[in-house]
Formats: C-alpha cells, structure tokens, sequence
C-alpha cells in the first residue's frame, strides 16, 4: 500500500537530491563528498582480482566466514563509472537559496505532511522511543530519498569493491565493505536486496554499512534490521536512534530565522560564538516569528547567504544534524522542512539571488590567493568551513567590507586584482 501510494508522488522529486550539495566525508548515514582527480588507467577487473586476494584475508581475519566473502563478491567487477563520480562529485556546489526551493519545495512540504498522516502512529512510537520529534525524521526522509521512492538500485557491495581498490579512500570504503559483509553474514537482508547510491549509502534513509552496524534497530520487531524494503518503520526508528545517540534535545529548536538591528557588527556571526537567546535578544536581535528562551541553550548567529541573506539563531540541535550531513544547506533544508510540515511559516527574508556559488576551481583559487595574500585559510580543499569563512572575514575587515565571511565571486573578483 505504501508504495503504490508514494509512486503517485514520484514526479515531486525529480528535483536535485540531497548530494547536489557536495557535503563533507565523515563516517554517517550517507557518504557523499568527493574530490576531483583523474581515475587510474592501471586499475581493472584483473588488477581488482588480485586486491581481492589480500582483502579476503583481512576480512576473514576480522570475523567474515569464507562462505559469506565468497558468495558476496563472487562475479564482482571494477566499476570505472563509480570512479568517475567520485572523482567529480563535488565539482560545483548550488547556492543555498537554489537548493532550498528544492528542500523545501511546496509540494515536498505537501508531501511530508501526507507521509505524516500515513506513518503517525508509528513515528509517535519512535519519537517517544528515542525523543526525536516526528517531523524531523520524516524531513530526513524527505531528502534521503524522497520518502523512499527513489532508495538507489545500485549493488552495494560492487560499488564499495571498486571504492576500496581505488587508491583514494580506500581504507574507508574497505572499512564500508567489511561492515556490508557483516550485515550479510548476520541475515538483515540478501545480496540481492543490498542495494542503495553509488557510493554504498542504503534504504530510506541512506545510511552507510558502518552507521547501519551502529545505530540499526529492529523496530517492527521481525528479528531484523531492514531499511531497504518498502516498509519503512526499521529506517525511520534507526534514524531516531542515530540522532538520539548524537545527543538531540527533544523540544529544542534547531534554529530559528532571526532579524539583525543596525549596525550589527558581523564578526559576531561566528559558530565559535555563543550567548543565551535572552542575552543577544539584548544586542537588538529578534526571531522572526515567535520568541525564545534561554531554556533552549547556547545559541550562535548564523549567515549562510552572507549579510544580504537570512540570518538564523542556531543551537545544539544543529550539531546534531550536522552529524547526519555537514553542508550547512543541508541542514537548514532539514530544519525548516520540519517545521514546515509542522505548520510554520517559510523564510521571511530574501537571498541575494543575484549571485552564484562558486565551482570548486574557484573556491579552490579562492583560498589560494586568500592565502598568498596574507590571511591563511589553512588547507587548500575547496572547503568553505570555518577556517575559510575567517579567512574570508580577515580579508573583508581590512579592506573596509562588510565582514560576512561569504565567500562570494566579489571576494574572489577583488583578490584576483590585488
């Protein structure tokens, strides 16, 4: 029933899936960054053969029956078109106002509250369970995989084989695939039905082999940890348990859209930054809608769109997601998609549409110049994190700017004339 349902909806999200966004690598539910290189004209189906050798004995050293290995990776191949996407993944990013008219789309928020209906009753047992409010996993959901509708067909095991012969990353994905062989060998599910993205992220809510070996529950009570079939309950529940594990705080915001006064001095916007809601509502900064309280904890101010964006009050609860995906679009998608199927209202203030992301050489030279010029971004990655957007900030201050920290083309246009 349930999938003949959502079927109904598939043309809803045809839109860009959660890693258009290009995330950071960590071990979580779904693995997705990447980094540009060329992909080895050495590497074959002959040269995988003779790496399966080795690996073989590790992973038997490490509990996997010869059956299990043997029967898993019998027929395997060298995957080059899984290279190739690794390799290029993460060569643009979308700027965060593209990828939130997708997030949190009107028909994505329609569709929420409808899967909402559906699943109630048993995404108030895993909200009780595990104190992670229904609406925030059913956002996840959303974004994994459109509510379950498009969960990934590729061989799993295949894709994390070719992964971990490729040179790059492969003591994670080797890693990745010993946790696969695990979750074989203990009867969650078949060789058949273990399939997901790519890159090896499974079911419903795209969690990775390891996060599953952490934080899967049987939560239908069938003796397994199923996140692949149509019924969803065992996904949602193991995403309930993944955040509870990282510490969410039932009843705690995840942030909240906030309005700047005058004048307000942009250094301040700093992860690294805390105050009490109660003490920066007396610096003249006011949600939106709403009020707050120093219950809710700590808080920082956050401008993903730069000074001409919406600015966000964020607390612990936004760690916590980012434990499930880095990229700060990602997790703003989360939040405000959740409290829109809960009834909230959209984003109050608008994005300076006028500008673009920058492509992945541009951010790359970004941090080169930055660097050349005296404010050390520290590593050279392509990564707009905190060091970054300080370095982005130092620069800004001494050139009489407004000191955001958004790494914008401006930014890059007034470095590259220096």
């Amino acid at each position: 029933m349930y999938r003949c349902a959502m079927l109904a909806l598939v043309a809803v999200f045809l839109a860009a899936p959660v890693w258009a966004i290009g995330p950071e690598t960590s071990i979580r539910p779904a693995e997705r960054q990447a980094e540009k290189g060329q992909v080895s004209l050495s590497q074959t189906d002959e040269g995988l053969a003779e790496w399966l050798v080795g690996f073989r004995a590790r992973a038997l050293a490490q509990g996997i029956h010869a059956a299990t290995f043997d029967a898993a990776l019998e027929g395997v191949s060298y995957d080059p078109a899984i290279i190739k996407r690794d390799r290029n993944q993460a060569e643009f990013t979308k700027a965060i106002w593209d990828y939130l008219d997708t997030a949190v789309s009107d028909l994505r928020i329609e569709s929420g509250r409808k899967v909402l209906g559906t699943w109630h009753d048993t995404l108030s047992r895993i909200e009780a369970q595990y104190g992670v409010e229904k609406e925030v996993i059913v956002a996840i959901w959303g974004l994994e995989s459109a509510f379950g509708t498009f969960r990934g067909n590729a061989p799993v095991i295949n894709g994390l084989a070719t992964l971990a012969y490729d040179a790059r990353r492969a003591e994670f994905f080797e890693g990745e695939l010993i946790h696969a062989l695990r979750i074989l060998q203990e009867g969650d599910t078949t060789l058949a039905q273990m399939r997901g993205s790519w890159a090896g992220a499974m079911g419903h809510t795209q969690f990775m082999p390891s996060s599953f070996a952490a934080h899967a529950v049987d939560f239908d009570g069938d003796g397994k940890r199923n996140i692949w079939e149509d019924d969803p309950r065992d996904a949602l529940a193991s995403t309930g348990a993944y955040l509870k594990h990282f510490g969410w705080i039932k009843g705690q915001p995840w942030g909240v859209e906030v309005r700047l006064p005058a004048g307000f001095d942009h250094t301040l916007a700093d992860r690294d930054i805390t105050k009490l809601p109660g003490n920066w509502g007396q610096m003249g900064i006011v949600p939106v809608t709403g009020g707050l309280s120093d219950d809710d904890g700590p808080a920082s101010i956050l401008l993903p769109g730069g000074a001409e964006g919406a600015a966000f009050m964020i607390f612990a609860n936004f760690a916590v997601l980012e434990k499930y995906n880095t990229a700060d679009a990602y997790v703003i998608g989360v939040g405000h998609l959740s409290d829109r199927i809960k009834g909230g209202k959209a984003i109050e203030h608008s994005w300076p549409r006028h500008l673009r992301a920058l492509s992945k050489p541009e951010r790359i030279e970004l941090q080169e110049r930055l660097t050349a010029a005296g404010f050390d971004t520290v590593k050279i990655d392509a990564k707009m994190g905190p060091l970054t957007i300080n370095a982005v900030r130092r620069f800004q201050k001494a050139k009489g700017l407004v000191p955001d920290g958004f790494p914008s083309l401006s930014i890059l246009d007034r470095l590259r004339a220096l």
